[in-house]
């Protein structure tokens, strides 16, 4: 009896290896798709047996991941089994559109869109979340956009992703033709409309990447051959899919076909390549006749000719004209950004400054709409006053010197500068923005269908969040604004919010202390330490933006005649746990809106507004709880957010103490602390530690 017991142990372990084996094994080939063989997101369809990601809907993402979850990693031992995939894929763009952004082939632990973002995020992940070990992310990113906060290499290329859109090795797309042969490396453009395989091969911590035209042979060297361990990235089961975006660039990325298998490489031989639907755009026609041709031919001859004389003449006027032009420079030119515009085209394109055209009037002088000639593109023009040349200067040389080479979306775009003669006027020259600016749709709106409401609102801060947050984090320089409210932040023609006018901005380096200046910007937005120690810093900046949250939320200016300030009546609110009282009541009986969410933006604008500036949040710990917010984060998340801001505002709970002037407004190591009884650590961490 024991030695028959003795005797099936060693069969009992085998047997469940074997088992477990079996059950780790997976097998599948997808020539074409139904809606049963993967799990949709965002954008992401299925018709006539083609996986769509992404359609011509810009600033959109769409991903499909398989079914079920697949085993990766034996739960015993760091060991990460082997997989190899292949699929056919085609980048198609649309006439008329640039296309854009790309596509990758992803590793996730859980389904859904959560924490991904659009545009040059290609739906992988956010900003706030790139770089994080815990996203327990992997892809191989098919990228045709050049972007330089990402390292890219080129617009044109295949890329390995861990945890990060920063590549951990990248190549131009294309293909090694085979030894022997006089071609070289063969360049493939991903996004003209052309069907092409790629395999992705995984085996004794070595990753292989491939990629050629469908229908021709597996090349022999991989475009991408590196060791790679992916014991720390992957869980034991994870979700395999594909994941990609759009932004204002748009075009669609397509599957028609996949295989995997964790068991068999030679799978991707099953796979169908031939009789495959072509997403390339139809030629414009043309007349092919003989005498077409010819008359063509001689008339290029002539063209050929004149223009090269008229090119030669040109750039001999041209160099001539830089000389004179390099000679009659300022200094400051040379420094900054000499990008002159012609005061005859700005004279001309305002109408010769009609009062008719004017759209603004700031401290430094009035604002003109414009059209250029030529492309019919429509502009401001900011032009400063020509008795006021000492502040007018500094205004003008310090937006010239931050403005003009920032670039983001949530930034008004400078698009040049001018100066009328000798000793004539400034004048900076902006892309218009067709909405106007915040306050005009906040303050002074008569229409009541033009009257925003708070989804509106929240949107449209969040947008400012985001520009402020680059200024403060994401440029080779801190930049600091002095100057956040409503009048500057500016609706382009999809009413998306730009803060503007950097008058008043100061530049220096990440790890360097701002220097004391003089007391600047509009009163009711100034921190208070600043008319204290004459230093603005990012936590001063931090300050006008909660400003400018309580009184887009309020429908009320910071500082009303015969009314307290905005920021002593919202905090006495509340302290009576009355805040929702402090909304604008214009919106308020229009309902339509999430009272909750609402509340929610007062309690953020009160934290950002504590006298103390230590315990001010971050811009990236602003712009973290509005994505948790904005981009629909899980129900835990939210309760989450939610309790962190009525914590950090003294709204609804007594369990902190007040501290500081006129509100309760506790550390963020009290709130972490608070938190840490009802919520998860990573949440309380993530928030306290600003990641």
């Amino acid at each position: 009896m024991n030695r028959q017991q003795h005797l099936s142990l060693p069969t009992l372990f085998l047997s469940l290896a074997l088992l477990f084996q079996l059950t780790a094994s997976l097998d599948f080939v997808l020539n074409g798709f139904n809606f049963s063989d993967v799990l949709l997101y965002g954008n992401a369809t299925v018709a006539s047996r083609v996986l769509t990601l992404t359609n011509r809907t810009a600033f959109s993402i769409g991903r499909a991941l398989y079914s079920a979850r697949i085993p990766t990693k034996d739960p015993f031992t760091s060991y990460v089994y082997p997989f190899s995939t292949s699929f056919i894929f085609a980048m198609a763009p649309y006439r008329g559109v640039l296309p854009g952004h790309g596509m990758v082939f992803i590793f996730a632990p859980a389904t859904g869109i959560d924490g991904a973002a659009s545009t040059q995020n290609l739906g992988f992940l956010n900003r706030t979340l790139d770089g994080d070990s815990d996203n327990h992310l992997f892809g191989v990113e098919f990228d045709i956009f050049r972007n330089e906060e990402f390292a890219d290499n080129d617009d044109n290329h295949v890329g390995i992703d861990v945890n990060s859109l920063t590549s951990i090795s990248s190549h131009t797309a294309g293909y090694w033709p085979p030894e022997g042969t006089s071609l070289s490396f063969r360049t493939l453009k991903l996004n003209n409309g052309k069907n092409y395989q790629a395999w992705i091969d995984y085996s004794g911590s070595v990753l292989n990447v491939t990629i050629a035209p469908a229908g021709s042979r597996r090349p022999a060297r991989a475009l991408i051959s590196i060791p790679l361990d992916l014991s720390e990235v992957f869980l034991d089961e994870m979700y395999v899919g594909f994941t990609a975006a759009t932004g204002q660039l748009v075009e669609a990325h397509k599957i028609l076909a996949w295989s995997f298998s964790n068991t068999n490489f030679s799978l991707s031989e099953s796979l169908v390549t031939t009789g495959l639907p072509s997403f390339v755009l139809p030629a414009s026609s043309v007349i092919r006749s003989k005498g077409f041709i010819a008359g063509t031919s001689a008339a290029a001859l002539v063209v050929i000719c004149l223009g090269a004389f008229l090119y030669l003449f040109l750039r001999n006027r041209r160099q001539r004209r830089a000389m004179e032009e390099t000679e009659g420079l300022e200094d400051w030119e040379v420094e900054y950004w000499p990008h002159r515009i012609k005061y005859e085209e700005i004279l001309a394109a305002t109408n010769r400054f009609s009062e008719e055209n004017v759209i603004g009037i700031g401290g430094n002088g009035k604002v003109y709409k414009g059209i250029l000639a030529g492309g019919g593109v429509e502009i401001a023009v900011k032009r400063f006053l020509q008795e006021d040349s000492g502040d007018g200067l500094r205004a003008f040389l310090a937006e010239i010197s931050t403005l003009g080479r920032l670039r983001h979306r949530n930034l008004v775009a400078l698009r040049g500068w001018c100066k009328a003669g000798g000793g004539g006027r400034f004048m900076l020259v902006y892309d218009y923005m067709e909405n106007g600016s915040l306050d005009k749709r906040v303050f002074e709106c008569d229409d009541e269908d033009k009257l925003l409401g708070f989804g509106d609102r929240i949107r449209i801060l969040k947008d400012v969040a985001d520009g402020v947050f680059y200024l403060h984090e994401g440029w080779e320089a801190k930049v600091v604004h002095r100057d956040i409210k409503a009048s500057n932040v500016l609706l382009d023609k999809d009413m998306c919010g730009r803060l503007g006018d950097f008058g008043l901005a100061r530049m220096h380096d990440h790890a360097a202390t701002p220097g004391t200046t003089r007391v600047v910007g509009t009163l009711g937005y100034l921190a208070p330490e600043v008319t204290r120690t004459g230093r603005a810093t990012t936590r001063t900046d931090v300050f006008g933006f909660g400003v400018l949250v309580l009184e887009v939320m309020c429908g009320r200016r910071p500082i009303e005649e015969g009314r307290p300030a905005l920021t002593d009546w919202v905090k006495e609110l509340a302290a009576q746990e009355d805040l929702a009282d402090a909304l604008d009541s214009r919106v308020m009986y229009r309902g339509g809106f999430d009272p909750e969410e609402a509340v929610l933006m007062l309690q953020l604008g009160l934290v950002c507004v504590h006298p103390d500036p230590g315990r001010r949040p971050t811009m990236r710990q602003v712009v973290k709880l509005m994505e948790r917010k904005g981009e629909g984060g899980s129900g835990t998340e939210t309760e989450e957010m939610e309790a962190y801001l009525l914590e950090a505002t003294g709204s609804g709970c007594g369990s902190l103490s007040v501290h500081g002037q006129g509100g309760a407004h506790p550390t963020l190591d009290e709130v972490k602390q608070s938190m840490s009884s009802s919520m998860s650590l990573s949440w309380s961490n993530s928030i306290a530690d600003g990641r």
